[in-house]
């Protein structure tokens, strides 16, 4: 397997040289975000081979020693190793580790000969103080797991992609279980289990109070097992609390929300495509990485086909820097609503096959219900294509690999 270049992050990075921007990447830990950083500091440097790069990782031994410090040394260690009367690059990994970070961004921000990037894996970085502090200073990157033609790429079955479709599916894009499970699949959960117990460990359980682990692996595995659907914190409480783990819907709520902190889950919003209204109940939230679901549950590719595609097509969505709603359509649902940069709309049908007469009805069923003259696409995995009424139907291989 090979390194790969994350071309649509690093052009994003490229973009944003050289602004007054604090340019933070963000996203559950052991997406890529180092690595991101290190390639395009690699870039950097083939643009300019003297450009003067400052990169602090505090889990490399060189930078051991500024874990113990405060956030005013770290500064002062900073500063101290910058060229003058020159730009310099500066990048920090995981800097919601160092107390009190959010000052320390302040002050490299306003220095004039800093440009600034920073890595982060809990959604606080962006949150609460530190939002009002960088309002108008900071640029979030989101970074996700490898997307499904970035895994073809990096594992070389480019030329069968039908076929390493299941494979992606059950492994995730994590580049480090992508490349153990090569050497067997168990080594690849085995992973992802210690990665979800250090997120768990480092992100969550550090900052929230759980008094209940057991309760809170419930609601997880509840989420996990609940792709695709619309749930509400009433009704896992509901459910939990009948199989004799008693928890109530504000413990429940608590929950999740560090869960969609971590990044761990993606929550979205219902909206009344009629009525043209945002919806508060009744949310879907789609995992991360579907990795975690085979490593932490076990469960069978089988078992739940279509919703596991309707969430590596969410992922794909999102990574194509997209809005993204669930749309409802009088008192049917479509699965997604999308707005990209431009102001386009899509409503978007996901279903793993449409063979059968009364599903290929069921699914199409929603777009009659609206109005406006949107693009319509219905996504399968099937090898037929063609159009319904102006809905184009096609095939999820050809979309998720697609040029863009």
């Amino acid at each position: 397997m090979q390194e790969i270049l994350r071309k649509n992050y690093l052009d994003t990075l490229r973009v944003l040289k050289d602004k007054n921007l604090i340019k933070v990447a963000t996203g559950v830990r052991r997406c890529g975000k180092s690595t991101l950083m290190t390639q395009f500091q690699d870039l950097l440097r083939k643009e300019n081979s003297k450009v003067p790069i400052l990169a602090i990782n505090m889990d490399l031994p060189e930078f051991r020693f500024l874990a113990e410090k405060n956030w005013k040394e770290i500064y002062d260690y900073i500063i101290k190793h910058l060229k003058k009367n020159t730009t310099n690059y500066v990048f920090i990994d995981e800097v919601q580790n160092i107390p009190a970070f959010e000052k320390l961004l302040e002050g490299l921000y306003v220095h004039p000969n800093i440009d600034l990037y920073v890595t982060g894996s809990n959604a606080f970085l962006l949150s609460s103080e530190l939002a009002t502090l960088l309002t108008g200073r900071a640029y979030e990157i989101n970074i996700l797991p490898f997307s499904y033609a970035e895994y073809l790429a990096f594992t070389g079955q480019a030329v069968n992609p039908d076929r390493a479709f299941a494979a992606y599916v059950r492994t995730g894009g994590f580049p480090e279980a992508v490349r153990l499970s090569a050497d067997g699949n168990h080594f690849a959960n085995e992973y992802l289990r210690t990665v979800f117990n250090n997120i768990y460990e480092n992100d969550i359980s550090k900052r929230y109070t759980i008094y209940a682990e057991e309760s809170y692996l419930e609601v997880v595995n509840f989420l996990i097992d609940s792709i695709g659907s619309s749930v509400s914190a009433g009704n896992i409480a509901k459910v939990l609390t009948s199989n004799r783990k008693k928890i109530d819907n504000k413990t429940v709520s608590k929950y999740i929300n560090t869960l969609v902190e971590a990044y761990l889950f993606y929550k979205v919003n219902r909206y009344d495509i009629k009525g043209k209204q945002h919806l508060a109940t009744q949310e879907k939230y789609y995992l991360v990485d579907l990795g975690f679901r085979n490593a932490l549950l076990g469960k069978k590719l089988a078992s739940d086909a279509g919703h596991l595609l309707e969430n590596v097509i969410f992922l794909e969505l999102k990574r194509r820097n997209n809005q993204v709603w669930i749309g409802k359509a009088k008192n049917l649902e479509v699965d997604f609503i999308v707005r990209d940069n431009e102001g386009f709309t899509q409503y978007i049908q996901v279903s793993q096959t449409v063979q059968n007469t009364m599903t290929l009805e069921r699914e199409l069923a929603p777009f009659e219900n609206i109005a406006d003259h949107h693009e319509k696409l219905l996504i399968t995995m099937d090898y037929e294509t063609g159009t319904y009424n102006g809905i184009k139907k096609i095939n999820a291989i050809d979309w998720l690999t697609e040029n863009r």
